[in-house]
């Protein structure tokens, strides 16, 4: 089992910003995540929430239970000191994700507290960014 965690406003995928973020929605993700782990071999559980709580609560689970995430935390990215907690107890991989290069936008974006303890971070490939994370997180988990 792989858990895919999304942030705030990423439920408003297709309608929010679709210049930075694409046209697809997000049900066409969690079609996309749920294909690429059929094809891997693995399985998936893709959530989303805007409650920060709710997200952090959700990686305490994966870390009790040893399950690799991949994680798009949106605008907690660049505040959430207890997100960054959060996972610094991880016991299995997580790969940060952005649908965006948050580099190459505001300058408020530049800056991850979560990324010093995530295992990598895939950025700016649109929805591909999140492929990219599965097979990563496959490959890591397969050969350890």
């Amino acid at each position: 089992m792989i858990y895919v965690l999304n942030g705030p406003n990423l439920r408003r995928l297709g309608t929010r910003e679709p210049d930075v973020y694409g046209a697809d929605s997000y049900d066409d993700l969690v079609e996309l995540c749920e294909a690429t782990a059929r094809e891997l071999g693995a399985e998936v559980s893709v959530r989303q929430t805007d409650d920060e709580a709710t997200l952090v609560g959700w990686l305490h689970e994966a870390a009790d239970n040893r399950i690799p995430v991949v994680l798009n935390p949106a605008a907690f990215t660049h505040y959430s000191y207890a997100l960054r907690d959060a996972i610094s107890q991880r016991t299995a991989p997580l790969v940060e994700v952005h649908i965006s290069n948050p580099a190459a936008r505001e300058e408020f974006r530049h800056n991850s507290v979560v990324a010093a303890v995530a295992t990598g971070t895939i950025a700016g490939f649109g929805l591909h960014s999140y492929v990219l994370a599965l097979h990563a997180i496959t490959d890591m988990t397969q050969s350890s």
